[in-house]
């Protein structure tokens, strides 16, 4: 049994991690062996996330009174929670992709900005593009029309000396 120190040092850990994170995935890691987890934590790790092993009623009372309070309604059975500390899709996409892989593990729900996402809700979080995919797409979008436009001056510019060479070599022929 723990002692009432362990639990309120638990409460203050959790606490510390709603604080910081931009996102809380939930999931059930029913199946998942103490290798696979260190496994999956250390993916997250690596992308400025974590994985925390909860224990439910002492995470219910890291979260009472922030915008993470939502997250009990999702804390059923054993659970583990998945934090955002840099991007808010990063920890949903590599938590769905090692659940996919392993075929182990579901995830349950997620905490977005205080709003509780379902299932669904979460997986589609999971299949967005990250921040650096988006601001990869929007320089493309933007250097689009720039590059359509060099090309066609450049188009332009080889047509017109083509004939003129070929009219050069009309006249020295």
């Amino acid at each position: 049994m723990a002692t009432k120190q362990f639990k309120n040092e638990k409460i203050e850990y959790y606490k510390k991690q709603f604080e910081n994170a931009k996102v809380a995935v939930v999931a059930d890691y029913r199946g998942l062996s103490v290798e696979e987890i260190t496994e999956l934590r250390r993916s997250l790790q690596a992308q400025e996330a974590d994985l925390t092993v909860t224990k439910n009623t002492l995470c219910k009372v890291a979260t009472n009174g922030t915008q993470y309070e939502a997250i009990s309604e999702l804390m059923q059975g054993p659970t583990a929670v998945a934090f955002g500390y840099g991007d808010e899709v990063t920890a949903a996409k590599i938590l769905a992709k090692f659940i996919k892989e392993n075929k182990k593990g579901e995830i349950l729900g997620a905490v977005l900005e205080g709003k509780v996402l379902n299932a669904d809700e979460a997986k589609k979080l999971a299949s967005m593009p990250s921040r650096e995919e988006l601001y990869a797409k929007m320089l493309g979008s933007i250097n689009s029309p720039a590059s359509g436009l060099v090309y066609s001056i450049n188009g332009v510019m080889s047509a017109l000396v083509r004939a003129i060479n070929a009219v050069k070599d009309k006249k020295s022929a």
